[in-house]
């Protein structure tokens, strides 16, 4: 049975945050009744934010990739009235209840999926999972063999060693790229990584989580994921 409060964010297209709130603040009844308990259980009947009915029920799955740029947060809403990727779906999308998956920094571009199904979002984040990551990375000068070899046996960030699956040069004249795959998702741990060796990322754009690949979608861009593509990512 859903909480109360996954019923008004998936009826709503509300935030957690925002959604927690409105029912804290008595704005939602259900069967014309003030509830205040968001953790309390939904079993049916009309429900209402601040007088206005939402239309519940088990809202379609949808599943989206998009190219973020930089300058967007990963976030469904921002109080200070920032973009966000919710800014780049179209309208007839937005209310669907759609979140990220995971995050991608504010200097960070590429590929990012945003869903309405939960458990699709755990799988994808949780570390269990191991899911991979790949990132496309320039860097502000060229980098020795002798720190990728650094890289690759682990630096310490937080007091604990984190190691890439796989570090490599791009294969272009470029002697500034590389190409990291992690599994694990910490605040800023590409740049980090680079920055415990001495190196600056200057540009960072996520082209692979695990089977789903960027290609040429372009910035700003969004498609939804294929049959295909979303039986592949829950690993089937």
């Amino acid at each position: 049975m859903a909480t109360l409060l996954r019923t008004v964010i998936d009826a709503s297209g509300l935030s957690r945050r925002h959604a927690f709130a409105a029912i804290r603040e008595g704005k939602v009844s259900v069967r014309g009744k003030r509830r205040t308990d968001p953790s309390s259980a939904y079993s049916g009947g009309v429900v209402s934010l601040e007088g206005g009915r939402l239309a519940v029920g088990a809202p379609s799955k949808i599943y989206l990739m998009l190219n973020k740029p930089v300058n967007y947060l990963t976030t469904t809403s921002d109080e200070r009235g920032r973009e966000t990727v919710i800014d780049l779906l179209p309208d007839e999308i937005v209310a669907q209840g759609l979140f990220p998956v995971g995050r991608l920094d504010l200097d960070t571009s590429g590929l990012l999926i945003l869903t309405n199904d939960g458990d699709m979002a755990h799988r994808l984040t949780h570390p269990k999972h191991e899911v991979e990551k790949e990132y496309w990375i320039a860097l502000d000068q060229q980098i020795p063999d002798s720190l990728l070899d650094e890289l690759r046996a682990g630096v310490e960030i937080e007091g604990a060693v984190r190691r890439p699956v796989n570090l490599e040069r791009v294969d272009t004249d470029q002697p500034y790229e590389i190409t990291m795959t992690i599994t694990e998702g910490r605040k800023r741990q590409v740049r980090r990584m680079f920055e415990a060796v001495g190196v600056r990322v200057t540009v960072l754009r996520r082209v692979r989580e695990g089977s789903l690949l960027l290609g040429s979608l372009q910035e700003g861009e969004v498609r939804p994921l294929s049959d295909a593509e979303v039986a592949s990512l829950r690993g089937k």
